[in-house]
C-alpha cells in the first residue's frame, strides 16, 4: 500500500472515530444523597454509560487518535493491549470499528464477563498468570506479529488533552457549574495507569482551582506506598482483587506530585461500599467505584466534623454486571474467605450519620 493509500485510510479510520464521539452525548453527573452529612453534596460521574461501558472508553479513543496520529496504526496493524479487562473491552471496540485485528494480554483471573465482552466486540484474549507478566508479554507479541504495543501505562498521561478538548475534567467542572458548590472541595479517582488522576490534576493546576485531588488506591497497590516514600517503585504482594486500578510498579503515566491525599482501601471495603451504592442509587457498580467510595468517605467525615460545606465529586467507573461472577457473587466471597459484612455496616452508617469508622481487619 502506497504512503498516499495509507494516509487516506488514517484520515478515514480518525473521521470514524469522531463520528462516533458526535453521536454519543457526555456521560451524566449524579447527585448522592447523603442524609448524615447535608452540608456536603456527593457527585458520581457516571462512566458506564459509555459505549463500551467504562471509564476506559474515554482512554481508548484517546489512544487510538494518538496512535493514528503518530503513524503506528495502519490499516493491517495488529492491535495489542496489556490490559486487567476494561481498557481492552474499550479498544476492542475501536478495532472492530476500523475493521483491526485486536488483542488482550491479561491475568487469567479476568473477570468472565470481562473476556466475554472482549470478544463480542470481535477482540483475542491472551492470558498470563500475573499482572506482572503483561507488559513484556505485550511487546513480544507485538513484535512476533508486526503489530502496535498500545502501552496504556506510559501513554494514558500523554495521550489526552488535559487543557481540556472533551476531557473528563472540562466534563466535570462545566457540569458542576450550575451546582450549588459548582467548585469541588476534592474529586477523587483511583489509578491503573495514572492518567485520569494525570487530567484532572494538571486540569485543576492549569485553570488555578481550589480543588484537591484524592487517590483511591487498592492496599495491594504500589501508588500509595509511592507517595508515601518515593524510593517504593515496585511491591511484591497478591494483587488486589479489584480489577482496573492498583498496580505492582509504579506506571510511567502516574504523576506523583499531582495527588493531595491517598487512602489505601481494603478489597473488602472496596466490595462492601460498591454493594451499598448500588441499592442507594439503583444502579449497579463496579468495585473501583467502591474504593473511591470508601476514599470518599473518609473526606465527607472529616469535612463535616470540622463543619465545612462543599461538594464532593467521584466516578462510577463501571458497571457491576462485568463482575458477577465475582464481586456481586456471595459464593465467590466465600470461597475467598472475604466478609464484606462489618465494612458494608460501616458504610451503611457513614450514609445515614456522615461519620466513617474504618472497620478493624
Amino acid at each position: 500500500m502506497s504512503p498516499t493509500t495509507d494516509r487516506l485510510w488514517v484520515d478515514h479510520a480518525i473521521q470514524t472515530i469522531e463520528a462516533d464521539f458526535n453521536r454519543s452525548a457526555d456521560t451524566h453527573l449524579l447527585r448522592v444523597p447523603l442524609p448524615g452529612a447535608p452540608a456536603i453534596a456527593l457527585y458520581l460521574k457516571d462512566e458506564s454509560t459509555h459505549p463500551s461501558g467504562s471509564l476506559k472508553h474515554r482512554l481508548a479513543r484517546s489512544l487510538f487518535l494518538y496512535g493514528l496520529c503518530n503513524g503506528w496504526i495502519g490499516p493491517t496493524t495488529t492491535v495489542i493491549e496489556a490490559s486487567s479487562g476494561s481498557t481492552a473491552v474499550s479498544e476492542a471496540y475501536f478495532a472492530r470499528m476500523l475493521g483491526l485485528r485486536f488483542i488482550a494480554v491479561m491475568p487469567r483471573s479476568t473477570s468472565a464477563e470481562k473476556i466475554a465482552q472482549i470478544a463480542f466486540y470481535g477482540g483475542e484474549s491472551h492470558f498470563v498468570d500475573s499482572p506482572a507478566e503483561m507488559y513484556a508479554e505485550s511487546a513480544r507479541l507485538a513484535e512476533t506479529l508486526g503489530g502496535h504495543y498500545m502501552d496504556q501505562f506510559t501513554y494514558a498521561e500523554r495521550a489526552t488533552d488535559w487543557r481540556g478538548n472533551n476531557n473528563i475534567a472540562e466534563s466535570i467542572f462545566s457540569q458542576m457549574a450550575h451546582e450549588e458548590h459548582p467548585v469541588p472541595a476534592w474529586i477523587v479517582v483511583g489509578a491503573g495507569t495514572g492518567g485520569t488522576s494525570a487530567t484532572l490534576g494538571r486540569y485543576i493546576r492549569y485553570r488555578r482551582l481550589p480543588t484537591r485531588l484524592g487517590l483511591a488506591d487498592p492496599e495491594a497497590s504500589v501508588f500509595h506506598r509511592h507517595l508515601a516514600d518515593r524510593r517504593v517503585c515496585t511491591v511484591d504482594c497478591a494483587p488486589s482483587l479489584i480489577e482496573g486500578i492498583g498496580r505492582p510498579r509504579c506506571e510511567p503515566s502516574f504523576v506523583p506530585e499531582l495527588i493531595d491525599r491517598a487512602d489505601a482501601v481494603p478489597d473488602a471495603g472496596s466490595i462492601a461500599a460498591a454493594r451499598v451504592l448500588s441499592r442507594r442509587i439503583g444502579r449497579s457498580c463496579g468495585g473501583s467505584t467502591g474504593t473511591n467510595l470508601w476514599a470518599v468517605a473518609g473526606i465527607v467525615s472529616r469535612m463535616a466534623e470540622s463543619g465545612e460545606s462543599g461538594s464532593v465529586v467521584t466516578l462510577l467507573c463501571d458497571s457491576g454486571e462485568r463482575y458477577r461472577s465475582t464481586h456481586l457473587s456471595d459464593d465467590w466471597l466465600a470461597s475467598r474467605a472475604i466478609d464484606i459484612r462489618p465494612a458494608e455496616d460501616a458504610m451503611e452508617r457513614f450514609f445515614e450519620t456522615g461519620r466513617f469508622d474504618r472497620p478493624t481487619a
